[in-house]
């Protein structure tokens, strides 16, 4: 796609690498610190660093100035790369939100009074429009603004929107007469009732909901924040008390207190959770921002995370599962007839049929026998057009009488006449409706010839996407107003679980009510008006893009590529967020632990010889260690950059195997690498004659 941005190539990209330094510098402001309370802390003890630094100058010291001009750099740079992390991860939204803006331009736009005074038009700049005024629309020129086509129909190219260069058909009534302002049109004309008002087009808000800065934090990340502040509060208190205690023990030995100021606020930032705190933003926007390279737009993050628990998933019928148009798909023949015949008969009632179906068996008899279409011009043609009244549709050439139309209504029209309708005729029929087609009868001079086999056309890869939903967990159910009978024998071939027939918007409504009472976490796909409330309703919703206005408005996301099997996708990427958020909270907390054991032997050794057994690392002194330990909690945010922006990879296991597979990666992990990392550092500092 033309506006995806690779996850692999963010930190590779020298423009955007160059954009996030410098947004890490404005980052720094207190304002934008204290919408983020673990980094707060770092921010407010890099504060106190260098007013103690400053103190030291003039004599005034609890530490050397060295030593706390070196504590109170890296806490500025612990900041500093916190601010990176989130400034990259927004870097990719704003990249895709210049691509966007790219694609808008301010063009002329033609209006009209109203759709039959096409004549009279009035040009006017796009960003002048209205909702509700009518604009007239040809071939080559942009489509000014979001609407619904009311006249006409046109072949549109919605590459910049969508990045697929395939051209979509946009035409007036049913589920495909919403377009999009920036798209073009290549052929034909239409007539579009502009929608919404200037600056809140479906391109504006594309591009503010792919600006990782406008991004609201969802109730699991905002539940897991109220978590890492209350430890980083019980930290600063066990921190407060070892100074507490360092002073009253270091006054009975009759000693100099060891532990400095400074140090202890070094220890209070290695304790805290700044790890996970660092990333937390960043794991949020790259999650929205992975969204956004399936062509999928979230109106919010609280969705995404809904989509990792969703267990099912309701789909829609026509235009999700199905193509949305019947397709002939095959000329039956009946009592004696032969194909070829039938379907020369066919292709002549079908001539002036202009709907997908009459089309359909047009191209089917070429394709089956090589049948040429006639040219409608011939003056011996008359055409006799579909009415709800006649339910048929035919023509009458060189005295023959050829009909086309419902099994009823072609039986009462060759038995008013003395024809026969055999039962021959009536089992196709019947098998036809039972695999869940559409069977039209077709009637040459009142003597029926065969049926033409009509059938919803599956979408491909339908059925396959939806076994792969089946393993994880995931039940699906077509949504479609068909009977029973037609119902089942779609959802046999789609390969869905279950299925609702004759549906209607409110039962539709109804069984998410009734799913979400039961405690289902309930998904639903569609492109229709008639969606719109079940959308409205539904844990996650994904409306198509060819659908209507009314569908994209009521999803709290919408599927620019309209592939109904796309949930797969926003399902991983949603369990991809929690599982890499939850393995970095694992990893950050495992790592406090490690520190631990790194920094508070050091510091009370000289107080509490005994304690020197705890020196596991054999760190060199206890400014060493706390040197070691703040520059890996600095330098460990870098190293996980990519991981927070790419994600934890999904696997399609039970959550116990997840867990238990994240507790040993990242829990164990956590607490190896600390050990392996810090001592090295050590090794560097005290090689390098810093200690």
């Amino acid at each position: 796609m033309s506006n995806q941005i690779k996850t692999e190539n963010a930190l590779r990209d020298k423009t955007m690498v160059m954009r996030a330094i410098k947004d890490s510098f404005v980052k720094l402001a207190p304002q934008t610190q204290v919408k983020n309370p673990v980094m707060f802390l770092v921010f407010v003890s890099a504060v106190l660093t260098t007013i103690l630094w400053v103190v030291s100058l003039f004599g005034i010291r609890d530490a050397d100035s060295g030593f706390i001009l070196g504590i109170t750099l890296i806490l500025w740079f612990t900041c500093l790369f916190a601010n990176f992390a989130e400034a990259i991860a927004e870097g990719r939204g704003k990249a895709q939100a210049d691509s966007l803006r790219a694609a808008k331009h301010d063009v002329e736009a033609h209006k009209i009074p109203s759709a039959d005074k096409k004549n009279q038009i009035t040009k006017i700049p796009s960003a002048s429009l209205i909702k509700g005024d009518l604009v007239i629309v040809i071939a080559g020129e942009q489509i000014p603004g979001d609407g619904e086509v009311i006249e006409g129909a046109a072949s549109v190219d919605e590459s910049a929107i969508t990045g697929e260069s395939a051209p979509v058909i946009r035409e007036a009534g049913g589920d495909r007469s919403a377009v999009t302002g920036g798209t073009k049109v290549l052929s034909d004309w239409i007539v579009v009732r502009i929608t919404s008002e200037p600056g809140e087009s479906f391109l504006d808000k594309m591009i503010a909901m792919v600006e990782g800065a406008a991004r609201k934090k969802t109730p699991n990340e905002i539940a897991l924040e109220i978590f890492l502040v209350a430890l980083s509060i019980i930290f600063i208190l066990v921190v407060m008390a070892l100074y507490g205690y360092s002073l009253f023990s270091a006054k009975q030995m009759g000693v100099e207190n060891p532990t400095s100021v400074t140090a202890l606020v070094a220890l209070l930032v290695c304790l805290a959770p700044t790890t996970i705190g660092a990333l937390l933003s960043a794991i949020g926007i790259a999650g929205m921002s992975r969204l956004n390279q399936a062509n999928v737009l979230a109106m919010s993050g609280r969705a995404i995370e809904a989509a990792g628990d969703v267990d099912t998933l309701l789909l829609d019928k026509t235009g999700t599962i199905t193509l949305g148009d019947r397709q002939a798909s095959e000329f039956i023949p009946v009592d004696g007839h032969e194909a070829r015949d039938l379907a020369d008969a066919a292709q002549l009632a079908s001539l002036p049929d202009e709907t997908p179906e009459g089309r359909s068996v047009v191209v089917l008899a070429k394709e089956k026998f090589g049948i040429r279409a006639r040219n409608l011009s011939e003056s011996n043609m008359e055409f006799i057009p579909f009415t709800a009244k006649t339910r048929m549709s035919g023509v009458n050439v060189d005295g023959r009488e050829i009909r086309k139309g419902a099994a009823d209504a072609i039986r009462k029209y060759v038995v008013a006449h003395g024809g026969i309708y055999s039962e021959e005729c009536e089992e196709v029929v019947k098998k036809i409706a039972n695999q869940g087609g559409t069977p039209l009868v077709v009637t040459d001079d009142h003597i029926i010839l065969g049926v033409i086999y009509l059938k919803d056309i599956i979408k491909s890869g339908v059925k396959e996407k939806f076994a792969d939903l089946r393993k994880m967990g995931i039940r699906t159910v077509m949504i479609t107003g068909d009977n029973p009978l037609t119902a089942a024998a779609i959802a046999a071939e789609a390969g869905v679980d279950d299925f609702l027939a004759e549906a209607t918007p409110e039962g539709k409504l109804d069984m998410i009510r009734q799913l979400q009472a039961k405690g289902h976490m309930v998904a639903m796909t569609g492109d229709g008006t008639n969606d719109a409330p079940a959308l409205a309703q539904a844990d996650v919703a994904v409306a198509m893009n060819t659908g209507t206005q009314a569908a994209k408005e009521a999803g709290n996301m919408v599927d620019l590529d309209s592939s109904p099997t796309k949930l797969i996708d926003i399902v991983r990427i949603g369990k991809q967020l929690l599982m890499t958020r939850g393995s970095l909270t694992t990893f950050s907390i495992a790592n406090d632990v490690a520190k631990y054991f790194a920094i508070i032997p050091a510091l009370f050794m000289s107080l509490y010889p005994g304690l020197a057994k705890l020196n596991i690392m054999g760190l060199h002194s206890a400014e060493s260690a706390i040197f070691s330990a703040i520059i890996y909690n600095a330098l460990i945010i870098i190293a996980l950059i990519p991981l927070a922006l790419k994600g934890v990879k999904y696997r399609e296991v039970s959550a116990g195997k997840l867990l238990s597979r994240n507790l040993l990666i990242y829990g164990v992990g956590g607490i190896i690498a600390p050990f392996i990392f810090i001592k090295l550092i050590d090794v560097i500092l005290v090689a390098c004659g810093l200690f």
